[in-house]
Order: structure tokens, then sequence, then C-alpha cells
């Protein structure tokens, strides 16, 4: 339980409970760094109290170490607090979005095994992507790594993230490359196996296709994040009415300066120790029972899937 300093008393090193692998162990001390306003959000949407935050953690550490104690995962505070306000601090719900986050690791190795910024530095250098430059996934993968150092803030946990998808200069290949079974899998992870809130997902300058891909997508999507994708197409007008411009970067007649890659870019090669203590350890889930499916419903649905995508491609190109 904690202190009258707000520590937490976790037990033993993991290390000592269930064997090597584990991550170092964390920081004893939380402190929020939330500002007033957030603190009343929080409190407003996502049912967090600041006088039973802590009690609130423990709850969550405590399932987890009763209910799937060899679990390789952190229990410090601060990346427990993630999961809790993912969902609205809904004990049972926050510890399923925490054994999706680890269990997508394990089903999609190609783009989990070995994460970490070097090894997307191409993808990272390079900004826009082309079939032939390199694989689909390698996109994936940076675009998690993004995601991790993103969802790191307090504010960013609160507030969640407004998502803005830019395919100026985008073609038939490029478009239709994921296939099925891809888009599943990012669906999933981002829906229910990351401790994000999407309150938005603007596409901008989409192709005539693109109406084409999305109905491939949507029916993945649960109803309400459906409802929170926008297609603007070349109207910039419409993406001020949902946007404001002090937010947006001047490409898109907002004041907020322009994008720089290049700086997002050295903000994750920088971080490159914190994602090799997250990603390059031991299977987190070796050892652990876990339910038949908590993601993926696995490759036989996929490969229907690419069938009908191959039927659905076939007359996309007739609309290109």
């Amino acid at each position: 339980m904690a202190d009258q300093n707000g520590h937490i008393d976790l037990g033993p090193p993991r290390e000592a409970v269930a064997g090597v692998g584990f991550p170092a162990p964390p920081p004893p001390i939380y402190a929020c760094t939330l500002t007033p306003e957030l603190v009343a959000k929080a409190r407003e949407e996502l049912q967090e109290k600041p006088e039973w935050r802590l009690r609130d953690v423990q709850a969550l550490r405590d399932m987890i170490l009763k209910d799937h104690p060899n679990l390789r995962t952190r229990l410090d505070d601060a990346f427990l607090l993630r999961f809790l306000r993912a969902r609205k601090f809904d004990y049972d719900r926050a510890l399923q979005l925490l054994l999706n986050y680890h269990a997508s690791r394990k089903a999609w190795p190609e783009v989990f095994q070995d994460l970490k910024p070097s090894t997307v530095k191409h993808v990272l250098d390079l900004g826009k992507w082309k079939p032939n430059d390199y694989p689909f996934v390698d996109n994936i993968r940076a675009i998690y790594l993004t995601l991790e150092k993103l969802i790191q803030p307090e504010e960013t946990q609160v507030n969640g993230i407004v998502i803005l998808v830019d395919y100026a200069g985008v073609g038939l290949s490029q478009a239709s490359n994921p296939g099925p079974l891809l888009a599943k899998k990012v669906v999933s992870i981002l829906q229910d196996g990351f401790p994000i809130r999407i309150k938005a997902v603007n596409i901008i300058n989409e192709p005539r296709i693109f109406k084409g891909i999305f109905a491939i997508i949507k029916p993945f999507l649960k109803e309400k994040m459906a409802e929170r994708y926008v297609l603007h197409g070349s109207d910039l007008a419409s993406l001020h009415r949902v946007i404001p411009q002090s937010v947006l970067p001047q490409e898109y007649g907002g004041v907020a300066g322009r994008l720089d890659m290049s700086a997002w870019s050295r903000t994750l090669l920088e971080a490159e120790e914190e994602f090799v203590v997250e990603f390059c350890q031991p299977d987190p889930l070796e050892g652990v029972i876990m339910p038949d499916s908590l993601l993926f419903d696995g490759e036989q649905a996929g490969a229907h899937g690419e069938d009908s995508f191959r039927h659905l491609r076939s007359q996309l190109y007739y609309c290109y």
C-alpha cells in the first residue's frame, strides 16, 4: 500500500519472484505532472480521482501479481496509469488492455522483434514511402515507436491524440499495399492493444480509391471509432473546422510552424536505450496462461480477408 509520502511498496524485485529478464526497477515515487485543469478533466472524463489514484494503481497491480504472476511487465505507477486512464479506471478493462498490449508483441513478431529507433532510421529519414523502398511493415514499426513516445506525457494520456493523415501523392500501389489482414492487426492494436485515446482521425487529400480502401477497414472498427474518421479531401476549410489553426502546421493553413520530421527522428533515436529496455527483452508472455484469443482471429480468417481484398482491389483499378 501507499505510505504518507505516496510511495508504493512493490514487494521484492520481480527478478526474485519470477526469474531474470524483467525490466529494471521503476522509480519508487509517482509525482503527478497534470495541471489543475487537466486534473479536473481527468476527473470528469476518465473517472480519475486524485485522492484515489494510488489506491487504483495498487488495485491493478495486485490483480496482475495475483492472476498473472509470471507476466514480464512494468509495475510502476506511471506505467499502469496509462492503462487505467485509457479504460476510464475500470480495473478489469485496464488489465485486459495490458494483456492485449503484451499479446500483440507475441502475435506480430515481424513488427515487435528488436523494435528500436535505429532499426527504422530509414523510415524516419525518408519520410514518404514507395512500395519498392522497404516493406510496409517498417512503417508500422516506426508508427508504433512514435506512439510509445507520444504516450509518455501525462497530458497526452488525459487529452488523447488527434491523427492527421495526408495522402497527397499516394497512388494505387501505395494505398492498396497493406491488405485486410495487416489493416485488421493495426486496427486491433490501436483499439484494444495500446493505452492511448484516439479522439479523431482526419484524412486529407485522399485519392478517389480511398473510399474503397476504407470500406475494407471499416468492418474492423468499433462503431465509436468509425465515427471518428473524417475524410476531408482537399478541403482545408473542412479541416479547420475540426482542428484549430493554432495547432496546425503551416502546410495545412495553420500557424504552428512547419513540420520538422528530422527533429522527431532525433527525439526517437536519442531514446534508443529506453526502447531497448522496453522491447528487446525476453518474451513477456513466456510461461503466462492467456485466453485462447486476445487480439487476432488467426491466419485462417486473414486468408479469407485477403481473398475478398483481391476481388475488391481488381475493381479499384477501374475507379482510380
